[in-house]
């Protein structure tokens, strides 16, 4: 093998590890509605009850960055709406709900309609647009972003 072609497998081995981050990095934030579909239960993550219309259950940890954004983020959405609750779930020392839903990162974000059921999940930060239109559809109101 030459200098050469190990520059070439080298740049070609750098341009795939870019290309997957960047594909990563674009499905984070996306919402996803293909999931299996269960019913949340309140008392199973401390909280007196759910929203009547939604619940914007978040998923934190003390370490996590990004997480105080969200939450402001979510609080403020949750409050502009009658019947939406915002839930903040801190995951630092309760690895079993992390498990129960499959939470590999932080903040992750899951939209519960008002049986409490999972309807819509945000791995990372969600966009608040997006968001709005995820309670639009799953409350239907019309589009007011």
């Amino acid at each position: 093998m030459t200098l050469v072609d190990a520059l070439i497998g080298l740049a070609l081995l750098l341009a795939a590890t870019v290309a997957f981050g960047v594909f990563l990095r674009w499905r984070q934030s996306r919402p996803r509605r293909h999931i299996p579909h269960e019913v949340v239960e309140p008392a199973r993550l401390g909280a007196d009850r759910l929203g009547e219309a939604a619940t914007l259950l978040q998923f934190s940890t003390e370490m996590c960055s990004r997480c105080p954004g969200v939450h402001r983020t979510l609080a403020a959405v949750a409050d502009g709406r009658d019947g939406v609750v915002h839930l903040d779930i801190d995951l630092t020392h309760r690895p079993d709900i992390a498990k129960h839903f499959h939470v590999l990162q932080t903040p992750t974000t899951l939209v519960l309609d008002g049986a409490g059921v999972v309807r819509t999940r945000f791995g990372g930060v969600p966009n608040r647009d997006v968001l709005e239109l995820e309670l639009n559809r799953l409350t239907g109101e019309d589009a007011h972003v």
